[in-house]
């Protein structure tokens, strides 16, 4: 890395830091540290939204958008077959169990779609 990279990656972490400070000084929400099972929690909890288990978190109401939602799982079966023996035994593991469940949920949701429209099948 070059000295100039070197330079900016410190004074964007300076930067994060004196921001932090100030939030808690004034008593305002501080986000939690970036990390791997929080990225792939967040991801779990939009398509959770997008299946209809779980309210919008602003709107706080239900709402099914079945595209949106494959797209999220499949996202997170990329970000699986891409980090591969790249994940901690902990990381992996959350990330298998999150894909397993929203595609159990997934699944669910068409079925009972499909059922719906043809009840006697």
């Amino acid at each position: 890395m070059d000295e100039t990279k070197k330079n900016i990656d410190e004074s964007w972490k300076q930067a994060v830091e004196k921001e932090k400070e100030n939030l808690k000084g004034k008593g305002e929400f501080v986000p939690p540290e970036p990390d791997f099972n929080f990225f792939i929690t967040t991801l779990a909890v939009q398509a959770s939204v997008d299946l209809g288990v779980a309210p919008h978190p602003v709107t706080k109401k239900v709402e099914e958008n079945l595209p949106q939602a494959k797209f999220l799982i499949d996202t997170l079966s990329i970000l699986k077959e891409k980090t591969r023996n790249n994940l901690t035994e902990e990381e992996n593991k959350h990330l298998e169990n999150v894909l397993y469940e929203l595609r159990m949920s997934y699944l669910s949701q068409v079925n009972s779609k499909n059922h719906s429209k043809n009840p006697g099948k």
